[in-house]
């Protein structure tokens, strides 16, 4: 590989990092970056399902649905591009509500577990319930629930930035068993 090639993956991992740090340092601008980022999906994929819908409408059954979807999506995405600071605000209420039907859900599938005879169902219950816990408690403190999001979109950069960098000491190891220059 090429040198230039490993040093830009190595600037690609420290912008990683400093970015994730940035997510823990400014959890606000976090959370207005992500609403923005969801607006630009959202508009794109409405657009995209937009030309899909109306050219395979002669063809494809449910056009009217898909229609009426990839107007959703247009609409949503427009809001979240022009009102980054509502959606930012609604994050932490959806990422709660998230993780509450998720608990919800685990909960109620332990039982199916605890049928099939399954002997360690128990477990499932309890992860069930610590989700509907932590949701309700994520929505009862809305900040401490928005650093968390935050937390955890910083995380995820430093984890992914410093995968780059461990990546091109093994590509040199990978270079040096394999006599590769």
């Amino acid at each position: 590989m090429k040198k230039s090639t490993k040093i830009w993956l190595c600037l690609a991992g420290v912008l990683l990092v400093i970015l994730g740090i940035v997510c823990f340092v400014r959890p606000d601008i976090t959370l207005l970056s992500a609403a923005w980022l969801l607006g630009c999906f959202t508009l794109l994929a409405g657009i995209s399902k937009l030309a899909f819908t109306l050219r395979t409408q002669s063809f494809m059954p449910n056009s009217g649905t898909r229609m009426l979807s990839a107007l959703f999506d247009i609409v949503f995405g427009c809001f979240f591009l022009f009102h980054p600071l509502g959606t930012a605000i609604s994050l932490p209420i959806v990422f709660a509500v998230w993780v509450m039907a998720e608990g919800i859900i685990v909960t109620v599938q332990s039982f199916d577990y605890k049928k099939v005879g399954f002997t360690s169902w128990w477990a499932i219950l309890l992860l069930g319930i610590c989700g509907v816990l932590l949701g309700f408690f994520g929505l009862r403190n809305l900040d401490i629930t928005a650093m968390t999001l935050s937390g955890l979109i910083g995380f995820a950069l430093i984890a992914d930035g410093i995968a780059h960098i461990v990546a091109v000491f093994g590509i040199n190891k990978f270079e040096k068993l394999n006599n590769i220059h």
